[in-house]
């Protein structure tokens, strides 16, 4: 039987979802609102800038946006990933952009025991996502690709701005790039004198200022992954980034069987574990989104437990046997929001 895909709209369901919510009461404080919507990244965007700079603001954080995603996408052949990948076997001149995104995979997957590995990138396209042709590759692939792999072998030579990956190697940054890209375009609209903005890039919330227009904290949905046009609840937030992943985002089915797009890389298979999806906050958008695929990787428990030992970094869990968990750092400005599903405040 042939596959079937899942299109962008469940994502972009969702971040039109989030943003709404987190706009929700802004009005009627003087504050001039200013929006814009592009599509890049392989995903719906959403951009809101408040005050007399907010038009500024949006042309920057586009500006910013369009060219991470040139030079981040394995897939474009101009792009620093692309040009590394190509290069593999020796130092190749890459982007600053590119060298940080790598590096946050790189420390992220340390941190969380090899959850995260940007060096996955042919098991991916094994599998076609990263075209769309998906298929189901048989376990002798999957134990050659993941054979060749040495992630502990790629070398950064921050001085020489240049990375080298071992000979037949090749790294994609998906799941660090919209964080970037995210954090990069607030950076740029503060930049361009906006004080209040929230972006929403898919699954990835970004907001510049402690609050909202009208004094409140940003209030952004956590999505209902059984439902992508509901919510589970919502966050309340200041400055920080809110990414979400789950295997609703992306995936397709065969022969009754459904495989999500987040691999386990020591498996090279599709994540099976006791999650739905998983939201983490905290202060970088880069580190936020890698951490949402590491975390979703490693199950619920082991996720509450490097959530316990790095007090900057704070969860909402839900599991497939629809509990919604939230780490206590959210719990006082976590507003539930269906009957569907048991909350937990451990």
């Amino acid at each position: 039987m042939k596959p079937t895909r899942t299109s962008f709209k469940a994502v972009a369901a969702a971040a039109a979802l989030a943003l709404a919510l987190a706009l929700t009461g802004c009005g009627g404080t003087g504050a001039e609102k200013h929006e814009k919507q592009l599509f890049a990244m392989d995903t719906v965007m959403f951009l809101t800038a408040y005050g007399d700079a907010g038009e500024a603001a949006l042309t920057a954080a586009t500006d910013v946006i369009n060219a991470l995603a040139a030079d981040l996408d394995p897939e474009e052949p101009e792009s620093s990933v692309h040009a590394l990948n190509a290069g593999a076997g020796g130092a190749v001149t890459v982007s600053d952009h590119c060298r940080a995104v790598l590096e946050t995979a790189l420390d992220v997957g340390r941190e969380t025991d090899g959850a995260l590995d940007p060096a996955l990138y042919p098991v991916i396209r094994a599998w076609g996502f990263t075209t769309g042709d998906y298929r189901v590759p048989d376990q002798s692939e999957l134990d050659r690709l993941l054979a060749a792999k040495d992630t502990d072998a790629i070398a950064i030579d921050e001085a020489a701005g240049t990375v080298a990956l071992p000979a037949g190697m090749a790294v994609s940054l998906g799941a660090v790039a919209k964080g970037y890209a995210a954090q990069k375009a607030a950076d740029a609209a503060k930049a361009a004198g906006a004080k209040r903005a929230i972006f929403s890039l898919g699954g990835n919330v970004q907001t510049l200022g402690d609050a909202r227009p009208d004094g409140k904290p940003w209030q952004v949905a956590v999505t209902d992954p059984a439902d992508t046009g509901a919510y589970v609840g919502t966050v309340s937030v200041g400055q920080t980034a809110v990414v979400t992943s789950g295997g609703y985002q992306r995936y397709f089915e065969q022969d009754g069987h459904t495989y999500i797009h987040i691999l386990d890389p020591s498996t090279g298979r599709p994540v099976d574990n006791d999650l739905a999806s998983v939201t983490v906050v905290t202060a970088d958008g880069a580190r936020a989104d890698a951490l949402s695929t590491a975390l979703f990787v490693l199950g619920a428990d082991r996720a509450l437990d490097y959530a316990a030992a790095h007090d900057d970094v704070d969860l909402v869990l839900i599991t497939k046997d629809r509990r919604v968990i939230v780490t206590a750092g959210l719990a006082g400005g976590f507003e539930e929001n269906s009957d569907g599903y048991t909350y937990e405040y451990p």
